[in-house]
């Protein structure tokens, strides 16, 4: 080697239009043979994500008679971010950055709502003179710094959608009803503070249904996913954007020839 340089073939040749269905990061040359190497890990955070909030989903929406999160309070702690977080880790690994912020901003947002709906926590009961669970969850203190939290989560979804517009059109919709059902949600726990329970109600069944569509949209592309890594003849449309912004000369070539520098 004698501190010469020269271009190693890593063995890897991925096109564009197959990498927009394995991996939710904009297209750009990878490092290293870590993609050759270790299962592709998106499939199972995006699963770990659609179990929860489709069932969050249903619930925000009453579907069945259902009223509380208290007895799903697993989707907060387990099915999502058990899964999200080792999605994570391997993203990183991996060099999916956009992925990988992706998996652990999910995984504490159902952390963060786990901690509300635990009776055992007691968030709620603090609000009340009392320590009653049931005031305090009515309060306007409570309902309204919620409203705050949810407030701030549409604002920083909504930046992430933005980065989304480099990947694919059903990522990118995953990300625009994501922070409108934030909103909607927000806004439902402020009429909450404000006692306009009536129409808390119906900001609430809309921002269910909106993140419902967010959930179906996610198990998409989900299945695209695994139908691409196990090669399946079925071709499912996902809407390559990266083509609609300025890529650096060579990226591309770089990525699909699969080559790195070495020594």
């Amino acid at each position: 080697m004698g501190g010469n340089l020269s271009y190693v073939k890593t063995g890897m040749t991925i096109s564009p239009e197959l990498f927009e269905k394995l991996y939710l990061t904009p297209k750009t040359p990878a490092v290293g043979d870590f993609r050759k190497r270790f299962a592709n890990p998106t499939p199972l955070g995006l699963m770990g994500f659609i179990i929860s909030a489709t069932t969050f989903a249903a619930i925000m929406m009453g579907w069945g008679g259902s009223t509380t999160l208290v007895g799903v309070a697993g989707i907060f702690f387990f099915t999502g971010p058990v899964l999200l977080l080792l999605a994570l880790i391997f993203e990183w690994i991996m060099g999916n950055f956009l992925s990988m912020m992706i998996m652990g901003m999910f995984g504490v947002f159902w952390l963060s709502f786990g901690v509300l709906e635990t009776p055992s926590w007691a968030i709620a009961a603090s609000y009340s003179p009392t320590g009653d669970a049931a005031e305090g969850a009515a309060s306007k203190g409570y309902n309204a710094a919620v409203a705050l939290y949810l407030l701030v989560w549409g604002f920083w979804l909504f930046t992430t959608w933005i980065f989304t517009l480099k990947t694919n059109t059903v990522f990118a919709a995953i990300f625009f009803f994501a922070f409108i059902s934030s909103f909607l949600f927000s806004g439902a726990y402020w009429k909450v503070s404000t006692g306009d329970y009536g129409m808390a109600m119906k900001l609430q069944k809309a921002g269910g249904a909106t993140f419902f569509i967010l959930a179906l949209l996610g198990y998409y592309i989900t299945v695209v996913m695994m139908a691409a890594e196990m090669r399946m003849t079925i071709s499912l449309p996902v809407g390559d954007l990266s083509h609609f912004w300025p890529t650096h000369p060579g990226d591309l070539a770089d990525m699909e020839q699969g080559e790195v520098k070495a020594e």
